[in-house]
């Protein structure tokens, strides 16, 4: 049986933005952005993904095309009130992001890059990790699981231990799974492959928010990847008191204060364009 949806629909102004979560993770994870958003006026949706805050074998069984159908159902969900729609997410979902937007080239104005994560390299990931690639498709490494370790992607040490209570609880639905399997990383690497690919024609301007000591996947290999690679301007905010979650962690209200900037800043922008364009049309005065 499916899991119950746990989306966040906060309504809001005639500005939509689309929040996903990341690989084994849950809408939760980014509540306080979407409450901070809906605050600044914006009608925001932290959808969740298909095969999430279940089973693990609600997790195995999904694949990287129904997470797609959710990001789609998502942005459907938004069109119907909202004239211009930003998209964003944490980890995988900053990827699913990222997808929307070179899916749907002009649909989407801006994204809300949380932590993207293209490689699992942080500091906290086991060395012989790099193994699984080589094994994936082997009995054992399909039988692989990722079992979350500390820091479970978290500074904060009182956020940290509720976030487990309900880890260990069995609460997937507010604190994500325990272990996420080899066979979900190997849908998650075919995202990565096609992002990877499509991003010199995302040409939306974009927020990256990335801690200096992410414990999952590193500034080099992740963020300046994506900020030398996108086609659009690129604003990039290093957090120096973070680890991976970065919309739950110490820093999320310098998360939550720059988004909303940032996408202050691309409206204003998008005006000024308009306000051009329409200048540039206007017939010349007859003498």
């Amino acid at each position: 049986m499916s899991a119950a949806d746990r989306s966040i629909f906060l309504p809001g102004g005639p500005t939509g933005v689309l929040l996903a979560h990341g690989l084994g993770g849950t809408p939760t994870e980014l509540k306080n952005v979407a409450r901070g958003l809906n605050a600044a006026g914006y009608t925001v949706l932290s959808c969740q993904l298909a095969g999430h805050c279940g089973s693990e074998q609600d997790l195995r069984l999904s694949t990287a095309a129904e997470w797609r159908a959710s990001v789609d159902a998502g942005f459907a969900r938004l069109r119907e009130t909202c004239a211009n729609i930003y998209a964003g997410g944490l980890s995988m979902g900053a990827l699913m992001a990222i997808d929307l937007a070179a899916r749907r080239p002009g649909a989407i104005d801006g994204l809300l890059l949380y932590a993207p994560t293209l490689k699992h390299d942080g500091w906290a990931i086991p060395w012989y990790s790099f193994l699984l690639d080589i094994l994936i498709d082997t009995p054992i490494g399909r039988a692989y699981r990722f079992v979350e370790r500390w820091p479970y992607g978290l500074k904060d040490e009182r956020v940290r231990e509720v976030v487990l209570r309900a880890m260990r609880g069995g609460n997937s639905a507010e604190a994500g799974a325990d272990g996420t399997p080899s066979q979900s990383v190997k849908q998650f690497w075919s995202v990565i492959k096609a992002v990877k690919a499509s991003l010199p024609a995302v040409r939306c301007p974009a927020l990256i928010v990335h801690a200096r000591e992410d414990d999952i996947c590193s500034l080099e290999k992740n963020a300046f990847v994506l900020q030398r690679r996108l086609g659009g301007l690129v604003e990039t905010l290093v957090l120096d008191d973070s680890y991976h979650i970065v919309t739950l962690d110490r820093q999320r209200h310098l998360v939550i204060e720059r988004s909303v900037a940032f996408l202050a800043a691309v409206a204003q922008a998008r005006k000024r364009g308009a306000a051009r364009r329409r200048m540039e049309v206007q017939p010349l005065a007859a003498e």
